[in-house]
């Protein structure tokens, strides 16, 4: 099966538009979601009718659940909870309905798949390979694919004739164009971010799998900006999160 990998959405509708035009052109078989369909973006309802549109599966991400009140926002940077106040606002009865029926992992024989990680679908960064090793060596599935962090990266878990002592993860940020050979050993994979990266790259990411040949291919977008971030600054959200826009962080 060829798939399309999103993640961390972020209201951000003309990300959104970019990328599934380009997931339409490569001719994948279905288009997965790895959460956090809203939250920092002045869109949330557009945004979650694509997704429930054009996605075969979704997750639920940690802002989603914030916005459905099911989460302690009190750790929140002030601009994340401001956009959890306001969101919560503006989601439509048909937004809350389908963020409520979602999880925050979905695990198969295949791949498993953590809105944040396999230790915890809903708050763990994984962005250390140290940390990538305890959380690949309790993955349910060879493969598995995360979100949360907005950084394109990966981790392989070393074994015999890997080049390193077994039981150590090895991994990078992968830039547009990263392409991997994912069929033999075990593998953590973020596609980053749709909506709002924090890679340096301001171009929406998302990740191309093929699970008959095993091969990953990380993208990267242009998107109209301006357009994202007049529609926050028009909604009176907190002008930093138009302003990351630009730089990707």
């Amino acid at each position: 099966m060829r798939l399309a990998i999103l993640s961390d959405i972020h209201s951000n509708l003309p990300a959104l538009e970019a990328v599934l035009e380009q997931v339409q052109g490569a001719d994948v078989d279905e288009t997965w979601c790895l959460g956090d369909v809203v939250g920092y973006g002045a869109q949330p309802n557009e945004c979650a009718a694509l997704v429930r549109e054009r996605c075969s599966l979704s997750l639920v991400g940690n802002h989603d659940l914030a916005a459905l009140d099911r989460l302690d926002i009190s750790t929140f940077s002030p601009a994340a909870a401001a956009a959890v106040r306001w969101t919560r606002e503006a989601m439509s009865p048909q937004t809350t309905e389908f963020l409520s029926g979602l999880e925050p992992a979905a695990e198969s024989a295949d791949l498993a798949l953590y809105h944040a990680s396999p230790r915890d679908p809903v708050w763990e960064y994984v962005l250390w390979p140290d940390q990538a090793a305890e959380c690949i060596r309790v993955q349910s599935s060879r493969v598995s694919l995360v979100g949360h962090s907005h950084v394109a990266l990966f981790f392989a878990l070393a074994g015999a004739g890997d080049g390193g002592r077994a039981g150590e993860a090895r991994g990078a940020q992968a830039g547009a164009g990263t392409s991997l050979e994912v069929g033999r050993g075990r593998w953590l994979i973020n596609p980053g971010s749709v909506g709002q990266p924090r890679d340096g790259d301001p171009r929406a990411a998302w990740l191309e799998l093929d699970t008959d040949a095993w091969k990953a291919g990380f993208h990267r977008v242009a998107y109209d900006i301006d357009r994202a971030a007049d529609a926050i600054v028009a909604s009176e959200l907190p002008e930093h999160l138009a302003r990351r826009l630009y730089v990707g962080q």
